[in-house]
């Protein structure tokens, strides 16, 4: 239990500070503890209802959260993520770790690409396009246990010209849709071991006090390095682990 308590805390911080659902860093640490993939990606739910709904509290309250852009995106997560649990039935973990390595590359590589100015009004009016990928963002994101801000956060910095602090912000409140829809998907399938979950869950709500707390006071590009940072890292251990190299 002591080893849960430490882990939510750690994850609910970085979930504040990044913008993220907390599974992107809490699946890779449960695989260390035993746990198998599957029931992994299960519990990271759980802790994702958690942390992302008293996180975007604490963001609105700060006045970093765009609720008309990101609810029109957070539908079609929502959307999306009810598939979630019936693609996590149909592969092996094997599989879904090399999809979580793939995704963790691609928003790696979009916090590089060189902004167009303009696009983010333009796109942002756009509410059918934001509704098909938050859809898409859904889907895909739940199914591998992570929230969708891992691949939202770095195509809000990176295409849409979207300020760091309001993109981080947006990512987190993103799970809160995806994470609900895929509590319910994944639980009609029995993924969920919900006593480990509602333990960080309840864990990691000190974290994201933390984490939210430093984020405002870091200037947007130390957090945009320490993002990209986190990235990497996440890609080299996701790498030592399914390849061994």
């Amino acid at each position: 239990m002591f080893e849960l308590i430490i882990l939510g805390i750690i994850v609910g911080s970085m979930s504040g500070f990044f913008g993220i659902g907390g599974g992107t860093i809490l699946v890779p640490m449960l695989l260390i503890l035993g746990f198998d993939t599957k029931v992994a990606i299960g519990i990271s739910v759980v802790q994702m209802v958690f942390g992302s709904l008293y996180g975007s509290y604490l963001n609105n309250k700060k006045g970093t959260l765009d609720l008309v852009m990101i609810t029109t995106i957070g539908l079609g997560g929502f959307i999306g993520a009810l598939f979630s649990g019936s693609i996590t039935f149909m592969f092996s973990s094997e599989t879904l770790e090399i999809l979580f390595l793939a995704f963790t590359i691609f928003a790696l590589i979009r916090l590089f690409v060189k902004r167009e100015e303009g696009l983010e009004e333009k796109t942002l009016n756009n509410k059918p396009l934001l509704l098909v990928i938050g859809f898409f963002i859904g889907t895909i994101s739940m199914t591998i246990g992570v929230g969708g801000s891992l691949l939202l956060v770095p195509i809000l910095v990176g295409f849409l010209h979207v300020p760091i602090a309001k993109a981080t912000s947006a990512g987190l409140f993103f799970v809160v849709f995806s994470s609900i829809a895929g509590l319910i998907s994944h639980s009609l399938h029995d993924h969920i071991d919900y006593q480990t979950g509602v333990s960080i869950g309840l864990a990691s709500l000190l974290g994201v006090y933390i984490g939210i707390h430093f984020k405002h006071i870091v200037s947007p590009n130390i957090q945009k390095r320490l993002l990209m940072l986190f990235y990497i890292m996440i890609v080299t251990y996701l790498i030592y682990r399914i390849f061994g190299v």
